[in-house]
């Protein structure tokens, strides 16, 4: 059983995978190009005519080697390949879950797995760190950014379990355990994000709209890569679940 949810994730967590690209491509790509432009713009009006002249053959010849039209094929190759590692990871995870926590359903299950995994490892990162466009951080902090944003994924997943433990032993019914895996959720949520320190390397004069654009779509296609995989899972689960109807001899 193990072995086919796996198989069913990984090839469920590719088709989610590449249809997050399209949205990506679609939505993430012109404002991607307007950060280049503002990001190449600042340098030659740092360094000159003359200066910009150099960086830009020296770009030029950059780009050859990966070029836009090539980063922008490569999104797809990145959100299929990070759509097979949740996929693998998310059904290893349901299947440990299932029969256990949640609803009965193995459709509902899913949704909800989903649901919570998009919360915790999306939600919550994004609200202390969100993501920002190429001309946006200083590359010599990638290193301690890096490790701030997974920290908040791994407050996020451990609120995660506090919050169902929270809920499997609080006595009553639906109205007095959820409240309190909310707050069971929120409160190490609040902690940490008061704890940890803050990231503003947005530059001076950076358009505040195109920052929140480029934010809003990467938030986005996180938000259809997990729909539509939860979905999709879901839906594969509940389908083979169904028992098969008995074949009528003529």
């Amino acid at each position: 059983m193990v072995r086919t949810l796996l198989v069913r994730g990984l090839v469920l967590g590719l088709l989610a995978g590449l249809v997050a690209g399209v949205f990506a491509f679609a939505a993430g790509e012109p404002r991607l190009d307007e950060a280049i432009a503002l990001e190449n713009a600042a340098a030659a009006q740092q360094h000159g005519e003359h200066a910009h002249g150099e960086h830009a053959h020296g770009e030029h010849e950059h780009g050859e080697e990966v070029s836009r039209g090539t980063q922008k094929a490569g999104l797809f190759l990145a959100t299929g390949l990070y759509g097979l590692a949740v996929g693998g990871v998310f059904a290893l995870v349901y299947a440990g879950l299932r029969g256990r926590v949640g609803p009965r359903s193995d459709g509902a299950l899913a949704l909800a797995a989903a649901g919570i995994g998009f919360a915790a490892v999306i939600v919550v990162p994004f609200l202390k760190y969100p993501a920002n466009p190429p001309a946006v951080g200083d590359p010599e902090t990638v290193g301690s950014r890096t490790l701030l944003y997974l920290g908040m994924i791994i407050v996020g997943l451990l609120s995660v379990a506090v919050a169902v433990t929270t809920a499997r032993s609080v006595p009553g019914g639906p109205w007095a355990r959820w409240p309190a895996a909310v707050l069971a959720f929120v409160v190490p949520v609040v902690v940490a994000s008061l704890l940890l320190p803050p990231v503003d390397e947005v530059p001076d004069g950076f358009p505040a709209t195109l920052l929140w654009q480029f934010r809003l779509t990467s938030l986005g296609t996180q938000l259809v890569f997990w729909a539509s995989f939860g979905t999709l899972f879901g839906w594969a689960c509940d389908r083979a679940a169904r028992p098969e109807r008995p074949t009528v001899a003529a």
